[in-house]
This record gives C-alpha cells, structure tokens and sequence, in this order.
C-alpha cells in the first residue's frame, strides 16, 4: 500500500460528517481500476450511496475536486485488495518492474505522466501505442499523433 494515500489527504476531516464517519488512516485506493460484484452492488445500493455523498458536498466541504473522494466514501469498507501482480500501477509516474509489466492483467497508467500526453513516460508509450489506431477517422481529426 505504500503508492497509496491515506483517506485524511482527500477529505476534510475538520467536517464533522466526515471526522464521523471514516478513519483518517484508512488507505485510498486506485479507483480508476475496480472489479465489481454487481449483485453485491445492487444489494448495497452502491448507487445511492454514491449520489447521497455527491449531494452532501454539493458545497464543496466534504472535499474540493475529483471522483476519487466520492469513491472513497461510498466503497468504504466494502473493498477488497486486487492482487499487485495481477493490477500493475505506477506507469505515469514512476519506474515499474519491466517483469510486472510482462505478467501484469492490466497496466494502470496512473499519475501525471500518462503515455498519451505529450509530457508522457517515454519508456512507456510502446506499452499504449501498440493498441492505438492511429489511423482512425476521429484521431486524425483531433492531430492526435
């Protein structure tokens, strides 16, 4: 868990909705990369609890910006650890085990340095290229390559 922040980093403790409800210690996660049990969801109602932490900061005091707070609060507790070897993060913003990268399901380009950006990882970039069409209508309107 050490590529991971604690929850006190995204929310605003000071409110007492939060300080209530969720450990500052508890660990964040990398929420643009789940696997879920849909019928576990529908059990929980995963997608109210969602809407209800999105009405409450309409303020904005819960947290400022993002989807991951939001994340946060509403699978608290309900998360399981994907296996590290199976999920491989890091690749936009730091150096990644060349044999992680071979044996990984899938490869979270998480962090600032995302391949597809000009400020992109160049080490990396093979590892997205490879699946891009760069021929394809919509990205030779957009000069993307």
């Amino acid at each position: 868990m050490e590529t991971f922040h604690r929850y006190h980093k995204y929310l605003n403790y000071s409110h007492p909705l939060i300080r209530e409800h969720f450990d500052p210690d508890a660990c964040g996660w990398a929420f643009g990369m789940n696997v879920f049990d849909l019928v576990e969801w529908r059990k929980r109602n995963v997608t109210s609890i969602y809407h209800y932490w999105q009405e409450k900061n309409v303020d904005r005091t819960l947290w400022k910006l993002g989807t991951l707070p939001p994340g946060l609060l509403t699978f608290y507790g309900l998360t399981e650890p994907l296996d590290p070897t199976w999920h491989v993060l890091g690749l936009g913003y730091t150096n990644v085990d060349p044999h992680l990268i071979q044996k990984g399901a899938v490869l979270h380009f998480n962090g600032n340095s995302k391949p597809w950006l000009k400020i992109g990882m160049e080490k990396y970039k093979p590892l997205w290229e490879k699946f891009v069409d760069y021929s394809h209508p919509l990205l030779q309107q957009c000069n993307f390559h």
